[in-house]
């Protein structure tokens, strides 16, 4: 099987040659600079030989044509960006909000990273997939992390005001991004948690954004949906129209098996980036032996859940490969 047929097997639930599988990181340093974020992804995809590439996109693209500073200086050390700046400081600076055009700034930064990558890719049919984010996580960060205040202070008309705009200039994004040849998105969601809002305030302020996002990157095959963090509202998210549901599997509820059959859908995830990170190779072999127990080789793409955080270790991240086949061969003989 190609690396296509491959993931499009266990989108299926058909049992592919192999358990498709990927990772990622971050990029610090490099990850504003579309050429040198190409070359490194590309480089990052050979080395270990993925099933599909997710673009490493840096976690604030979405907020910096909006107004926003970002400082990226503690990503290098395994540490996260930061807001410096933000437009936002009242409730009245919702409504200054503008549409954000995708051929200008960082969003038409980021369609190059994506289109140097697919140049790369040419003829290795391995799909790609582009990261973007839901309404509601960008209008959080773009507040330094205020949102929530805002809509319970009272102000839930000027967010909405604000999210009208992030959605329409998401939607024409992930258009851009398909139409560019990518296979799907990968859309994080990181303000569906029980830790972030209520369902009330996510079923108004977060769903209904998220869908109109969705519809505008029908056009994929691949899309998933991220659903970061711990205490995830998965009776909402478990059903939006994506093929591929992705979280924090092992380190957040729920477990794999019932995420499988609650979902109906391909799952994406396996493994506990915290244990890749401390490099527990014990934890690691006995999430990919659960993963395949579990599935039975099917509906699964091993991924972690989320990011993996710098500094990177190269015989970690190789054991995965490894062990994975490993593994493989064992249940295979049975």
């Amino acid at each position: 099987m190609t690396k296509k047929e491959r993931i499009q097997a266990a989108i299926r639930g058909e049992k592919p040659d192999k358990i498709p599988y990927s990772f990622w990181s971050h990029m610090p340093g490099t990850d504003l600079d579309p050429e040198a974020i190409s070359d490194k992804t590309y480089e990052f995809y050979k080395k270990y030989d993925f099933d599909f590439v997710k673009t490493m996109n840096n976690g604030m693209y979405a907020i910096e044509d909006f107004g926003c500073t970002v400082d990226y200086s503690e990503i290098v050390k395994g540490g996260v960006a930061k807001v410096v700046s933000t437009p936002i400081t009242c409730a009245e600076d919702w409504h200054k909000i503008r549409v954000c055009p995708c051929d200008q700034g960082s969003n038409a930064r980021e369609l190059r990273h994506l289109k140097l990558v697919l140049e790369k890719l040419k003829g290795e049919e391995v799909p790609v997939i582009f990261t973007a984010f839901t309404p509601i996580t960008i209008a959080d960060k773009l507040c330094g992390g205020k949102l929530i205040s805002y809509i319970r202070e009272g102000h839930g008309e000027d967010v909405k005001a604000a999210l009208e705009v992030i959605t329409q200039t998401t939607r024409e994004l992930v258009r851009a991004a398909i139409d560019l040849g990518a296979d799907g998105i990968f859309y994080a969601s990181q303000m569906s948690s029980y830790d972030k809002c209520t369902e009330e305030e996510y079923l108004e302020y977060g769903k209904p954004y998220d869908l109109r996002v969705l519809e505008a990157a029908e056009k994929g095959w691949m899309n998933t949906i991220h659903c970061h963090g711990n205490h995830i509202m998965f009776r909402i998210l478990k059903d939006y129209p994506v093929q591929i549901f992705n979280w924090h599997a092992w380190e957040a509820l729920p477990s794999l098996d019932e995420a499988l059959d609650l979902t109906g859908k391909c799952l994406m995830g396996g493994l506990s980036r915290t244990d890749i990170t401390n490099g527990n190779r014990g934890a690691i072999q006995h999430q990919i032996y659960e993963c395949f127990k579990m599935t039975k080789g099917r509906n699964l793409i091993l991924t972690p859940g989320c990011v993996i955080r710098y500094p990177l270790d190269d015989h970690m991240l190789s054991f995965i490969g490894q062990t994975r086949d490993e593994i493989e061969e064992v249940f295979n003989q049975k």
